[in-house]
């Protein structure tokens, strides 16, 4: 007799969280890493120089610009983008593979690259935007991490409105008023998405199996 595959079988979940700066999408994604062992970061390559501290393979893939472009004509990338002079991408086959695992893989990006995974990848794909309660909150949380100058504060806070203009791009939105909270609603939203018809690799075969 044929083996069945387990009725919780399933394929991973790409899940995306997005946000101006400030609003908490970081805060949210090292939150929801530490208490949830079957989700895991996706990991970038890049062309900028290694820093003290950092592991090639953990922290980003590192390599050279000829690489990183030899990378992008051969579509190996999800999505990448310039910035600051620099080149960030997501490799697909790494994305893959845990995916065929079961296992998520979890995005902090902006809606930028957000839409070019969307194009790939749409039917993995869940995208959650989170929003400030205030422009006020917004910019208090700005200022209170210490580690910007007024200027760059500005420049977030000018760009944070481009952003929001994105919201309904997104699957899910949620208003980051309580990190806990907030975090509580993201893990709601992925333990649903977890259990959908279309990810359960296993439930065809099993469902036949019971009505032979």
């Amino acid at each position: 007799m044929a083996e069945i595959l387990s009725p919780s079988a399933r394929r991973g979940v790409l899940l995306v969280l997005s946000s101006p700066s400030g609003a908490g999408k970081s805060t949210i994604s090292r939150m929801l890493l530490k208490s949830d062992d079957g989700i895991e970061m996706s990991v970038s390559a890049t062309t900028r120089p290694m820093r003290p501290g950092e592991v090639d393979g953990r922290d980003y893939h590192f390599v050279d610009t000829p690489r990183f472009e030899a990378m992008v004509a051969g579509g190996e990338f999800l999505e990448w983008a310039h910035v600051f002079d620099r080149r960030y991408g997501t490799p697909r086959a790494p994305v893959e593979a845990v995916l065929a695992q079961g296992r998520d893989v979890l995005f902090d990006i902006d809606w930028q690259g957000t839409q070019q995974l969307h194009a790939k990848m749409r039917d993995d794909l869940v995208r959650v935007f989170i929003l400030p309660p205030s422009m006020e909150e917004l910019a208090r949380r700005l200022n209170a991490r210490g580690t910007d100058s007024p200027e760059v504060i500005a420049g977030r806070m000018n760009r944070a409105a481009a952003e929001i203009s994105h919201w309904a791009e997104y699957d899910y939105v949620l208003i980051n008023d309580d990190a806990e909270r907030c975090l509580a609603e993201v893990r709601s939203i992925l333990a649903a998405e977890r259990v959908r018809r279309a990810r359960r690799t296993g439930l065809v075969d099993f469902v036949r199996s019971l009505i032979g």
